[in-house]
């Protein structure tokens, strides 16, 4: 390769090749920002999952459709699906449920596959957007080995609509190097630090579940929240706080890798990939209390590869798969298929295992949030600031 490819110099294009590799950006924008749209059937070959492959004999296609979130999948299970399934997936990546639920509201989505967190199943189940699972064509599920406090909200009125990936938690990050030594403990720090000694250096989610339940929880509110005084007060906080931001994104790695940003709201994976690399980096669950929260997967209506769909969550629920994907992305599970050949070293980490007095602060996202119009106008305003 020559140091320039166009107009992209050597380092930025395998900046935003470890970036869609991740999973923290979509195929599309690869391909865009790098300029390699025109050339990437040739790429295809020489990255696998760039492009879809044929299928070798298989009956289930030569693709499925995968809209998950960022740094939330090891790329190499993707592709040694494809060399035993003859379907390359394709992944799309969303920073929020409520992009999901929009793209799948316009319909046309494409997906084969989606992501969604449990306070949204319900709100899919209503509207008609979710299939209800055929447990038959997923011999990897065993519901017995799962707790049922983070597969519980797959089921809806007696019915599987969604299947147990991953649990964990919304804490936030902060460089540690920048505090004078010290590690904040609690949401009013984060919000006060990032007004002060952080301003322009702090990242909030693109998301109002999580960055406006982290302002509700520096005045004690809960993090679900839609009582419109409590609002009002969090978006007070928000407001005060948007001159001080670095940015507003969900996929905030990169920024805090670099240096750029020494703050952010933060889930538990991306914490621990941080961590794992940058020990100066902390992951740190605000004593006020915030989210727990637990990930399925499920098939949109109208899914136009069912059977590779099916085919791609039952791989990926192998305990063994399901163990190389934590030890990728570091988020727990709550299979424990899965825990039993995990390393201890895992299993005792604070960061995917908090202690319990944490953890019983944590509240899981509640239904109405989603579609609280009091939130969605609160968060348009705070982005519009």
């Amino acid at each position: 390769m020559t140091d320039k490819i166009d107009h992209i110099s050597r380092q930025k294009f395998m900046e935003e090749l470890r970036r869609y590799q991740r999973g923290s950006v979509t195929r599309r924008h690869f391909l865009g920002v790098t300029g390699l749209g025109a050339a990437s059937a040739v790429l295809g070959a020489a990255m696998p999952g760039l492009m879809p492959r044929a299928a070798h004999a298989q009956s289930i296609g030569d693709r499925v459709v995968l809209a998950s979130w960022p740094n939330y999948h090891d790329p190499a299970n993707f592709d040694s699906f494809a060399a035993e399934s003859g379907a390359t997936v394709q992944l799309n990546v969303f920073g929020s449920n409520e992009e999901m639920l929009a793209k799948l509201q316009a319909g046309g989505s494409g997906w084969d596959v989606f992501v969604p967190t449990n306070y949204t199943i319900t709100t899919y189940v209503e509207q008609d957007l979710i299939e209800p699972l055929d447990l038959a064509l997923l011999p990897n599920y065993d519901p017995a080995s799962f707790d049922q406090r983070f597969a519980g909200p797959g089921t809806v009125n007696g019915t599987v609509y969604a299947v147990p990936r991953n649990w964990g938690t919304t804490g936030f990050a902060v460089n540690t190097d920048h505090t004078g030594g010290t590690t904040p403990t609690s949401w009013k720090e984060f919000w006060d630090l990032t007004q002060t000694t952080f301003s322009g250096r702090t990242m909030v989610h693109d998301y109002q579940l999580t960055t406006i339940g982290n302002a509700l929880k520096y005045f004690g509110y809960s993090f679900n929240s839609i009582d419109p005084a409590e609002l009002a007060k969090a978006e007070e906080l928000l407001l005060a706080a948007k001159p001080h931001l670095f940015a507003i994104s969900s996929d905030y790695q990169p920024s805090m890798r670099s240096g750029d940003a020494w703050m952010t709201i933060c889930w538990t994976g991306d914490g621990k990939q941080m961590n794992r690399d940058m020990p100066e980096i902390v992951y740190v669950l605000g004593k006020e209390g915030g989210e727990l929260w637990s990930d399925f997967f499920a098939i949109p209506k109208g899914a136009p590869h069912r059977d590779a769909a099916y085919a791609l969550i039952n791989y990926l629920l192998a305990p063994e798969i399901n163990a190389k994907e934590v030890m990728f992305h570091g988020y727990p599970v709550a299979d424990a298929r899965v825990n039993a050949i995990l390393p201890a070293e895992m299993l005792n980490d604070p960061i995917l295992y908090p202690a319990a007095d944490l953890l019983s602060a944590l509240e899981f996202g509640a239904a109405a949030t989603l579609t609280d119009p009091n939130r969605a106008e609160l968060m348009a305003r705070f982005k519009a600031a």
